[in-house]
Parts: C-alpha cells; sequence; structure tokens
C-alpha cells in the first residue's frame, strides 16, 4: 500500500475532525449556554442554536456539487477550511444569541463542504481494494475530534466559571492546520482533472498517489468512465475471471437476494463491450443536466442514496450524540461519580468523552472488515445491535421502580452500545456508497443530493429532539428511533447491494443493471 494515498486520505478527513470537535463542543458548552441566556424553558431556542449549523449545511449543501464540479475538490475543501476558522472566531467573540446563531450557520457552510465531498474525494483518489478502508477514515477522525474536544471541554468545566465561548472558539486553531494541509499537500482528484480534460496532469497525480509509472490501465478506466453515453451496451456474466462458465446474471441476483451476506449483485459481472466515445471533458465541461438523474442507474442509485442518509439520521444519532450529556444528565448519571466530588455536569461530560474513546477502537475494527466483509454486512448487523441498545435505554427510563444506580448504568451501556455500534456501520457506510453509486459525471451533483437529504434529516432529528424530549421523554423518543432502525434494516436488506473491491466506472453500471431487473 503506498503512504501517499493514506496520508492523502487522513490530510482530507480533518475537514470530519473539526466537524466532530464542533459537535461535542456545542454539546458541552450547551449546558453553559443555556444558563446565561436562560434558555432552560426554552427548548425551541435551545435547539435552533444547535440547529443551525445543520441549516448552513444543508443551504450550502444545494450547491456544493456544482462548486466541486467546477472549481474541482481540492478548492470546496480549501474554502471549507476558511470557514471553520472564521466561524470559530465569530463563537469567541459571541456577545448575545443573534450573534452565536450567525456563527453557527457560517460553521454549517463549512461543515456542508467538508461532508460532502471528503467521501467523494477519498473515493476518487483510492485504489479499489482499499477504498473501504481510506473512507472509513473520516469517520474515525470526526470521532477523534469528539473525543479530544471532550476531554477540553471537561477540563474547562472544572473550572470556577468556565467560558463557553473559549470551548466554541479553539475550533480556530485546528482550522489552521487544515488549510495548510490542502493548500500545501492534497492533489487534485484524478477523476475531476480527467473531466476537465487535464489527462496529463491527472497521470501524475495517479503516480504519485499509487507509487508507480505505469498507471495507464487506471487512466483507461477513468477516461472510459467520463466518456460513457446513453447508448453504451453491457455484456452480464457472474465469473469474476470472465472466464468460459458465463450464466445469467438474473439467476445470481435471485440467488443472492435468499442469502444474507450474499451482495445483491457480484461484484465485476458488469462488462462494456460496446460504448460510443467522444472526447470525455467536451460534455463534462458542461456539467450534468438534471434530466440525467432520470437515466438508468441513477435514478436507482439515487433511492439507495437518499434513503441511506434519511434512515441514518432518522435512527436517532446526532439528536442522541448533541445532546448526551443532557441525556445521561437526565437519567441520573451523577449518582457514579457523587463521591468523588465531581459535579453533574463535569460527570455527564465526562461520561461523553469516555463514550467517544470507545468509538474509536469500533472505527478501527470497521476499517479493518469494510473491504473484508463489505458494506452491506456491516449495515445489517450493526442495525440489529443499535435497535437492541435503544431497547435497553427505553427500559432504563419507562419510570419503572428502578435503583438509580441501575438507572444510570443502563444508560450509559444503553449510549455506549448504540453510539458504538452506529460508527461500525450507519456512520461511515451511507457516505461511501453515496461517493461510489454515481458516474463521474453525476457524481458531484447526485452527492449533493444525497448530502442535502443527510442535513435535512439532521436538522428535523436535531431540533425536535428537546421538544420531544419534553413531551414523550427519553423512552418515547428512544421508541421512535427504534421503529426506524427497524425499518432501516428491512430497506438495506432489499435495496442495497455490495460494493466492495469493484472500481468505481463497473458500480455505476451495476445499477444499470439492477434497475432492469
Amino acid at each position: 500500500m503506498n503512504k501517499v494515498v493514506v496520508l492523502v486520505a487522513l490530510a482530507a478527513s480533518l475537514g470530519n475532525l473539526l466537524q466532530g470537535w464542533g459537535n461535542a463542543t456545542i454539546a458541552g458548552s450547551l449546558l453553559y449556554i443555556k444558563k446565561e441566556f436562560n434558555l432552560e424553558n426554552e427548548p425551541k431556542v435551545e435547539g435552533l442554536i444547535v440547529v443551525m449549523s445543520l441549516v448552513g449545511a444543508a443551504i450550502i449543501t444545494t450547491c456544493s456539487g456544482s462548486i466541486a464540479d467546477s472549481l474541482g475538490r481540492r478548492s470546496v475543501l480549501m474554502l471549507s477550511s476558511v470557514l471553520y476558522f472564521l466561524s470559530g472566531l465569530i463563537m469567541f467573540w459571541t456577545p448575545n444569541v443573534y450573534v452565536l446563531l450567525l456563527a453557527r450557520l457560517v460553521n454549517g457552510f463549512a461543515i456542508g463542504l467538508s461532508v460532502t465531498i471528503v467521501p467523494v474525494y477519498i473515493s476518487e483518489t483510492s485504489p479499489p481494494e482499499i477504498r473501504g478502508l481510506l473512507n472509513t477514515l473520516p469517520q474515525f477522525t470526526g470521532s477523534g475530534g469528539l473525543f479530544l474536544s471532550y476531554c477540553m471541554v471537561f477540563g474547562m468545566s472544572l473550572r470556577t466559571a468556565p467560558s463557553w465561548r473559549l470551548m466554541l472558539g479553539v475550533l480556530s486553531v485546528p482550522s489552521l492546520f487544515y488549510f495548510a494541509f490542502t493548500v500545501f499537500f492534497l492533489p487534485e482528484s484524478p477523476s475531476w482533472l480527467v473531466s476537465q480534460g487535464k489527462t496529463l496532469e491527472a497521470k501524475h497525480v495517479l503516480q504519485k498517489l499509487r507509487g508507480k509509472k505505469d498507471v495507464s490501465g487506471e487512466m483507461a478506466l477513468l477516461v472510459e468512465g467520463i466518456g460513457f453515453r446513453e447508448d453504451v451496451k453491457y455484456n452480464v456474466v457472474v465469473s469474476t475471471d470472465f472466464g468460459d462458465n458465463h450464466k445469467d446474471a438474473t439467476a445470481a441476483v435471485a440467488k443472492s437476494d435468499d442469502n444474507l451476506e450474499s451482495p445483491l449483485l457480484l461484484p465485476h459481472q458488469i462488462v462494456p463491450i460496446t460504448c460510443t466515445m467522444a472526447r470525455p471533458y467536451e460534455s463534462v465541461l458542461k456539467g450534468p443536466r438534471l434530466s440525467e438523474l432520470l437515466e438508468p442507474g441513477v435514478r436507482h442509485a439515487l433511492i439507495v442514496g437518499i434513503g441511506l442518509q434519511l434512515f441514518q439520521q432518522f435512527s436517532g444519532i446526532n439528536g442522541v450524540l448533541y445532546y448526551t450529556p443532557q441525556i445521561l444528565e437526565q437519567s441520573g448519571v451523577a449518582v457514579l461519580l457523587s463521591n468523588m466530588g465531581i459535579g453533574s455536569d463535569s460527570t455527564s461530560l465526562l461520561v461523553s468523552g469516555i463514550t467517544t474513546l470507545l468509538m474509536l477502537p469500533c472505527i478501527a475494527v470497521t476499517m479493518r472488515l469494510m473491504d473484508i466483509s463489505g458494506r452491506r454486512v456491516l449495515l445489517l448487523n450493526t442495525i440489529l445491535v443499535m435497535t437492541m441498545a435503544l431497547v435497553i435505554l427505553i427500559i432504563a427510563n419507562i419510570n419503572m421502580k428502578i435503583n438509580s444506580v441501575i438507572c444510570a448504568l443502563l444508560s450509559t451501556v444503553g449510549v455506549v452500545v448504540y453510539i458504538c455500534s452506529f460508527v461500525m456501520g450507519f456512520g461511515p457506510i451511507p457516505n461511501i456508497l453515496c461517493s461510489e453509486i454515481f458516474s463521474t459525471r453525476v457524481r458531484g451533483l447526485s452527492s449533493a443530493i444525497c448530502s442535502l437529504a443527510y442535513w435535512t434529516g439532521d436538522i428535523t432529528v436535531t431540533y425536535t429532539f428537546p421538544v420531544l424530549l419534553n413531551s414523550i421523554g427519553l423512552a418515547g423518543v428512544f421508541s421512535v428511533y427504534a421503529v426506524v432502525c427497524i425499518i432501516s434494516w428491512v430497506f438495506v436488506f432489499l435495496k442495497v447491494p455490495e460494493t466492495k473491491g469493484m472500481p468505481l466506472e463497473l458500480i455505476s453500471q451495476l445499477f444499470i443493471v439492477m434497475q432492469q431487473k
């Protein structure tokens, strides 16, 4: 494995580290923001403070695909780092709620750009055999950002007068490092360079990323993938070595549906046999048309991508992440460390930090399994674990006569298991799939549409969580999330194919075959 491609993916993933950092600081500082601005009885304003960054992300996502297709992936990441820096400065200066809302909006712009483009960038720079592993790095760095931020917030909470402005403003420091990496280290995506006709530059980038001079095969795939039109014809086979014993793919698809661990279609079943080639960049320079989203395969891929993003959010993850300290505080977690003289606020922040620390080895395991077990199997199994964790949280919060210590332990275990199982499946995989299942020509636009679905779900869950918490309680909220997880499992089982190890140019063809079933 060439170390350069790993370092490039890691540097790009710093954008997700800043997102995780921001999520943890707002979750921790909200305890003090509510006190300063008297928001204890204003759940709508509290929800608005948290959700404003999501609104900004949703707004910028509507045009992020077009920006990335016209300016390049690297330029978008550079812009994201600048916006992270500005939002940190504004939050540090915040004199009132209105300026805080503005700062959160700018922060959302930065998050929307990075979360949408980082998976696309990593997919376009990574070799197929480790693409899943490298595209799990954003989840790892995001969780690392959560942990580091919770450590910082916990340390500040032990002070006599904790400053939430300082908690939020520190974001500007790591954003400077991110800017430096995007300017001086990250290359442009080879796929995007080819789409712009810069084939020689794309070849040089690929040589650097792969650590070898001969990249003619991959260059041919990039040019061919961009040059495909609607009149491409396909020969569908099952044999991975393309030998003489070819079988009908329809039979393979039907057979695979009976096996939980089988993909809906086996890798490398699709071979283009005829295509009309044009200069690959002449049509791409004009940008994708909305009508292309209705082409064979693209429409089905959009259904899968949008569905995964919505189900990911409606499973409740960001409601739990943003309000983890408050969930634990309401569950009586303070009783666990009361003998050590640590207050309720600090205890909830400490447990939240420990929870995010436990996420890291779970993600490390997922990085190993992503290109071995595959995306589909990981999703199906981790969603089941998430559902069981939510059942534990329901039991701990249904107002039964449970010992306070037992209730606190059950809540802590439930939150830990829920979050850890999420980051092993539902966390990284929807973004990975959305960066894989579209052709180069529509990848920017389609990924932006899927990201818009992500932010719409995120806004809905985050804003409604404190409102639902006041109306139906924690047990009721977790019951809703559990039902969504069950529906999500059925959707993944029926609609999501396996993409591990497949070149990006073949995955989009896989969806054409699936739509023709």
